[in-house]
């Protein structure tokens, strides 16, 4: 098969080589997926690029999503069939060395998921790891309908589908931005407000908005970054849920102000979540997707051959939605 690899961290362009490598067959439990197509993460960049931890592993397929066909079935695997349409989340995770940046990947039957006829591949390609972050820091301490969910970065790729699955479970949501192109894309999300960090006073539209009670949850890509304002607009008894901290990895916790308000911090990386846990992602990704017209962000698409470009795409920083790589092309 065709695959993209490295074998020792640091730029793309100089570490990512394009080649042939033989075709996995399933082991047991696990099914083999013609890949369509890869989705690339900040986190598949970054481990990568060495930012992350030293090489796990003599040699990486880089990218952990995907969509694709299985055309294998291992044995014991009754939940799918040779043909089936799936997306797939952790392909390169959890002492797996070789990702989705190939054109097959095998892997467990639980990292994968039915792909509805009207989703495409690279729509497919998004969920993974986005969608289930999105849906664990949700509710992953239960149901939120008639809460006011506050979503920071709701242009992102984990924002984005957090400010839909939010609506789609019940509640009020605020969606902080940073640029009017990206207040567009949260309100096409079904942001009830949105408020641009930059240039409007995020404590003030958020009491507001909640009459000056404050939210129950907030969804965070920055925690560190973002703690003095968090802390001005959390509820009694409400929940922050980090699943970055990019702005202050060490941040100092005032744990007297959130003891006061009885605040839940909730940390989350989606390879370590219980298995039961994630499997009640699938199944309401799963509800949700059937139930309506969802918004699935492509940021950029690039070949195969191309993806240390998909990387330094992602690198840029400026993307909306997930970059591509079209395994079979």
């Amino acid at each position: 098969m065709r695959a993209v690899w490295y074998e020792r961290t640091g730029a793309a362009p100089t570490v990512l080589t394009v080649g042939e490598m033989p075709t996995p067959d399933a082991a047991p439990g696990e099914v083999r997926v013609r890949l369509e197509a890869s989705g690339v993460n900040p986190a598949d960049v970054g481990r990568r690029s060495g930012n992350y931890r030293a090489m796990e592993f003599p040699r990486v397929i880089p990218n952990s999503d995907g969509a694709g066909i299985i055309d294998q079935i291992g044995e014991g695997v009754t939940r799918f069939a040779v043909g089936d349409r799936v997306w797939l989340f952790n392909g390169q995770r959890n002492g797996r060395a070789f990702g989705t940046a190939a054109e097959y990947i095998t892997l467990a039957d639980y990292l994968v998921t039915p792909l509805p006829q009207d989703v495409s591949f690279a729509a497919g390609a998004t969920l993974g790891i986005p969608c289930m972050t999105a849906w664990c820091a949700l509710f992953a301490d239960g149901p939120i309908s008639g809460q006011t969910v506050l979503v920071t970065g709701g242009a992102g790729a984990v924002g984005h589908y957090a400010v839909q699955l939010a609506k789609w479970g019940g509640a009020r949501v605020i969606a902080t931005v940073s640029s009017q192109v990206k207040d567009v894309e949260a309100r096409l999300a079904g942001a009830d407000t949105v408020v641009n960090y930059r240039t409007e006073d995020v404590v003030s539209k958020a009491m507001a908005f909640t009459e000056n009670r404050g939210v129950d949850r907030v969804i965070d890509v920055d925690f560190g970054g973002n703690l003095a304002t968090t802390l001005k607009i959390m509820a009694m008894n409400s929940t922050i849920a980090v699943y970055a901290t990019n702005g202050n990895r060490t941040p100092t916790l005032p744990v007297r102000e959130l003891m006061e308000k009885c605040i839940t911090v909730r940390a989350l990386v989606l390879f370590a979540l219980p298995p039961p846990l994630l499997a009640a992602a699938q199944a309401d990704i799963t509800q949700w997707l059937a139930s309506g017209t969802r918004v699935h962000n492509i940021a950029g698409q690039f070949a195969l051959a191309e993806t240390a470009d998909a990387h330094l795409a992602v690198e840029k920083g400026d993307k909306i939605g997930t970059v591509i790589v079209d395994c079979a092309r």
